[in-house]
């Protein structure tokens, strides 16, 4: 039954993209095998060959639903992998999908507040003011008259999105079952995690509480703002938040003809970036361009405004210092220290060559030094990383996907606002201040504060574990006491036996010559006896050998 699901799972994907005409995307993929079947079930892919082939692509991630339409809203950020004329009808999915019907949103609602509309809001606009994969949003007021948007989540979208997740989860079994590199890029834990993650996304309220979690962080901060959550109006399908006025940071044109300072732009977005991920440890993880605006209200110091925070990334202590290590010592040029993280991390198996693996890494990473971004194409830099990695069998951590894929976000802006920026001279000084901070004597106190509490409570009970743990060494002691004499004992029979086994040897080979003797010589049988006595004492020997 799972092989059936899978096919069909597989035969999904083939028809869509051969009813928009898209069937050579399947070409390098497993999925191509089927591509003839499912031609014989589609017969409606001339019907769309007068679109552009990046509408087709748009269409037929629609029609795959909410995961794939995440997929495109991605892809529409990489100009330097995606062309031109695809990523352009690709970003129409960051904002632009088919809204579904108003009343249908005016139900949701009073179903969640159990109230009327117009109890609870004193206007609400009808016609969505944008729509996305999973939700979509109305502009209203509240009876106070403060302006806020309304989230809804799309009608039956939880259903959707396990039909997809559960595709993905079989595509992901089946590629693991035949592929070697699905198993070492650990695609089912990777489903798995997002899976998680999507889930977290249709839950309005998990939202929301992200959304008060940024904002905390980022409060009275010149580089990000975060609209304010009203939270008695905010349930598991509907949410509601201060209405924000900005410029979209996808319209590069309209920034520039609004003066605004596009380098600092740029730097503000990595700043912001890092700032998330190694102060606060939470991030925003599906920063494309539709939920990015920019207040233009100061030009020369333009401020991000965030929305959607359904999706937000977590990374343990560990995990940051091992990231801020790497990205630090592939600044330096030190390639022997990428690789001994690697191997120290888990990543890399202790038994592979250092100097071999940070040969690989220096091929891979030196060609980027000198360059600008625009010179660069970092995906086919993950591409060269993803080769050195095979070589070594290197294990990719599901729980950097996020991060991962935020970095691929950030570069994708920064092409579209700053060309020149140099991410990695913009990131360097504010990695290299974390990491002082870190080791910083003001940071240990720190840390030694905020553990104080947990110090002052176990510390009654330390008496009592000093005791237990004594107790286990003592039995331990005790145990290896019994051990060594079990092996004396042991040895001393050993040489027992050793002994019994050589005296018995002699008295055997003595009785046998004094046979030998009495047959050769029957008249004269005194020195068969002298020998047969000299066998009897050694038989006795072996038989006491204790007693020499």
């Amino acid at each position: 039954m799972g092989k059936l699901k899978q096919l069909h799972h597989a035969m999904t994907i083939n028809r869509t993209l051969i009813k928009y005409g898209l069937d050579e995307f399947l070409a390098p993929t497993p999925l191509a095998k089927f591509r003839f079947i499912a031609k014989l079930f589609s017969f409606t892919g001339a019907k769309h060959q007068d679109k552009s082939r990046g509408k087709r692509l748009a269409l037929a991630l629609t029609e795959l639903g909410p995961i794939y339409i995440k997929l495109g809203q991605m892809l529409s950020t990489r100009r330097d992998l995606v062309p031109e004329d695809i990523a352009n009808e690709l970003s129409k999915l960051q904002d632009q999908v088919e809204p579904f019907a108003s009343e249908e949103a005016v139900a949701l609602i009073e179903q969640q507040l159990e109230s009327p509309i117009s109890d609870i809001f004193k206007s609400f606009d009808n016609k969505p003011l944008a729509s996305a994969s999973v939700a979509q949003v109305h502009s209203a007021s509240l009876q106070d008259g403060q302006q806020v948007v309304v989230k809804v989540l799309r009608p039956g979208i939880r259903k959707k999105i396990q039909k997809d997740l559960d595709m993905m989860q079989s595509l992901a079994h089946w590629a693991e079952l035949y592929s070697s590199e699905a198993r070492r890029f650990r695609i089912k834990e990777v489903v798995a995690d997002y899976d998680k993650t999507i889930k977290r996304e249709i839950d309005l309220t998990i939202e929301a509480a992200n959304c008060s979690n940024l904002k905390s962080n980022f409060a009275d901060s010149e580089l990000l703002y975060v609209p304010t959550v009203y939270w008695d109006y905010c349930r598991p399908k509907i949410m509601v938040m201060e209405k924000i006025s900005g410029v979209p940071i996808g319209e590069v044109q309209a920034l520039r003809d609004a003066g605004v300072d596009m380098k600092e732009l740029a730097n503000r977005g990595v700043e912001i970036f890092f700032t998330q991920v190694f102060r606060d440890s939470f991030f925003h993880a599906d920063m494309h361009p539709g939920n990015i605006f920019v207040d233009i209200s100061d030009p020369k110091m333009p401020q991000y405004i965030a929305i959607d925070c359904g999706i937000m990334g977590t990374l343990s202590e560990s995990d940051k210092r091992y990231l801020a290590d790497n990205f630090l010592a592939f600044f330096a040029q030190d390639y022997r220290r990428i690789a001994e993280l690697h191997i120290q991390s888990g990543w890399i198996d202790k038994n592979v060559s250092i100097t071999e693996f940070e040969s690989a890494i220096r091929s891979a990473c030196e060609p980027i030094f000198g360059k600008k971004i625009a010179e660069i194409s970092f995906g086919h830099f993950l591409i060269q990383l993803f080769q050195t990695a095979r070589k070594f069998n290197m294990q990719v951590q599901p729980q950097l996907v996020l991060l991962q894929k935020t970095l691929l976000y950030i570069e994708g802006l920064g092409r579209q606002l700053y060309p020149e920026l140099d991410l990695w001279e913009t990131a360097q000084p504010y990695l290299k201040q974390w990491v002082k901070e870190q080791y910083s004597p003001i940071n240990f106190f720190k840390q030694m504060n905020k553990e104080a509490p947990k110090i002052l409570e176990e510390l009654p009970k330390v008496p009592r574990k000093v005791i237990k743990a004594i107790d286990q060494v003592n039995h331990i002691a005790d145990s290896f006491d019994d051990v060594k004499k079990q092996m004396v004992e042991l040895e001393a029979h050993k040489l027992r036996q050793q002994y019994a086994q050589k005296h018995a040897i002699i008295g055997a080979s003595l009785a046998i010559t004094a046979g030998l003797i009495y047959s050769a010589m029957p008249n004269n049988y005194w020195p068969a006896v002298g020998l047969g006595l000299g066998a009897a004492y050694f038989f006795i020997k072996s038989l006491w050998p204790n007693k020499s």
